[in-house]
């Protein structure tokens, strides 16, 4: 009985969700200043949150992508192929920024040591990423489930969508109820995200606080810049090529809903289901956005691409390397490729700049103590690269959804004249 609750309880569910979970961001930050103690022992709270997201995302996404291609309208399209233009051009076009930024402000950095306390295995260049994205593609769907391959997941999806298409009405339903349960799972989750990012900020503060990222902050005002231009500039000019309209009302709210989120999980996986809601509640077009989220979350990385370009150009500015026109360029070509195969989870990107780096001839023991480097700004650089990551899904799926509404507009005006 609602009239008996206790006024905070009422509080709680009255206001929205961001507010909730910018209360939470207050509350930890005053906690991990009070008592650090206290903070790390909250740390329960964001391991929890984050690993429920983690936990359901897989299956979500594997249920979702065939429930949306077994009961897919014959007849409608789902706009992929724009799309994937969209995402590459995004994530070229924020290489190209990160470059021409790294120019006019180059950063130095001094490579760290102790590099085997990392244990990182990165890969050895841009062949050994695109084989294994292909391994990725052919993988077990059982073990894809298990190991949160989400390309993998989606490579099946698709296949079992496809053959339920010709499975009857009954079966479809059946897809499609599983696949409503599934996100009513996903929405009681999400609300519990105030409590997550709550956990999460403070135990984060407690422990590493912000003084060691003092020593780079050049760099993290580069990374940081090049991706709030993306943001607020590139994003919004490539939706507005595809729309034809004002943007920044959808980019606004993907930057509110979506990237605020993702900043305090650092996961673009993890935020599948938090885009998944926003596409629905926005009312975009449903067969373009439940396959497209989480192939965006598997490929659509802007924020990786600034991450990798920058650090690497860092790296070949701090051992006195020149870089022409042409080698900034292929630079830029690479990149891309790598930020495609940047897994999903925090820090993903990291592990492919020595990939950039071998261009250059940097042995891989000097690329992967920059690795080191890229850890230590992580705290910031990592959550914001996540929010632009996952903020730029949902402005691009928003602008080919508003794009197909419009011409599906045109249609019907056009058929009662």
């Amino acid at each position: 009985m609602v009239h008996h609750q206790h006024p905070l309880v009422r509080f709680y569910f009255k206001v929205g969700l961001i507010p909730q979970i910018i209360l939470g961001l207050i509350l930890g930050i005053t906690l991990a200043f009070i008592s650090k103690d206290a903070a790390m022992n909250v740390s329960l709270l964001g391991h929890l949150f984050i690993n429920a997201l983690k936990s359901v995302a897989p299956i979500l996404v594997l249920v979702l992508v065939i429930s949306s291609i077994a009961n897919h309208q014959h007849g409608k399209k789902s706009n992929m192929n724009t799309l994937m233009v969209l995402y590459f051009v995004g994530m070229m076009s924020a290489a190209l920024l990160a470059t021409v930024v790294s120019f006019v402000f180059p950063s130095h950095i001094t490579i760290v040591e102790n590099v085997q306390e990392i244990g990182l295995t990165p890969p050895s260049g841009v062949k050994q990423v695109l084989t294994t994205l292909l391994g990725r593609m052919i993988d077990n769907p059982v073990n894809a489930l298990v190991q949160a391959n989400y390309i993998g997941l989606i490579v099946w999806g698709i296949g079992i969508g496809l053959a339920l298409r010709h499975a009857n009405q009954t079966t479809k339903t059946m897809v499609a109820d599983l696949s409503y349960s599934i996100s009513f799972i996903v929405r009681i989750i999400i609300r519990f995200a105030p409590l997550g990012v709550f956990g999460l900020v403070a135990s984060t503060l407690a422990e590493t606080g912000f003084a060691e990222l003092l020593n780079y902050g050049h760099l993290l005002i580069v990374l940081v810049s090049c991706m709030l231009i993306v943001a607020l500039v590139i994003n919004p000019l490539l939706a507005f090529f595809v729309m034809r309209k004002n943007p920044y009302p959808l980019v606004l709210t993907s930057l509110k809903e979506s990237a605020i989120p993702a900043f305090f999980t650092r996961s673009s996986a993890a935020n599948i289901p938090v885009n998944m809601e926003l596409c629905k509640r926005l009312k975009m077009d449903e067969d373009t956005y439940s396959v497209a989220v989480p192939l965006g979350a598997a490929i659509n990385m802007s924020g990786a691409a600034v991450t990798i370009t920058v650090l690497t150009l860092a790296t070949v500015y701090s051992m006195g390397i020149s870089v022409d026109i042409y080698s900034a360029v292929l630079l830029c070509i690479v990149t891309s490729v790598c930020a495609c195969g940047a897994s999903g989870i925090a820090g993903g990107s990291l592990l492919l700049i020595p990939v950039a780096c071998s261009m250059f001839g940097i042995p891989n023991e000097i690329s992967v103590k920059v690795i080191a480097i890229g850890i230590t700004i992580g705290v910031i650089q990592d959550s914001v690269e996540t929010a632009l990551n996952s903020s730029s899904d949902v402005v691009f799926i928003g602008a080919i959804s508003s794009s197909l509404k419009d011409k599906n507009a045109k249609i019907i005006s056009s058929d009662n004249l």
